[in-house]
């Protein structure tokens, strides 16, 4: 796990890490992070669109696109 990386997203501050970064490259299309001390899973689709996969806490997909676009720009994904 790396170091906690913070976004702000509509005047709220979130913090993340990214679960296990040394697995991503340019061809992956699912990451694990945690946000604020939850697991959460996003996915990117063919259209290059993140969204959330399953899980028991729901966000708003306009922060899991943020989210995701901050990762692909600190990865160079």
């Amino acid at each position: 796990m790396g170091l906690p990386l913070r976004i702000t997203f509509k005047d709220n501050d979130y913090i993340y890490q990214i679960i296990d970064s040394k697995h991503i490259n340019h061809h992956t299309t699912e990451i694990d992070l945690l946000l604020n001390g939850e697991k959460i899973g996003i996915v990117r689709d063919i259209k290059f669109v993140w969204k959330q996969k399953d899980g028991h806490m729901a966000l708003d997909s306009e922060l899991v696109q943020a989210l995701g676009r901050s990762v692909s720009l600190r990865l160079r994904m």
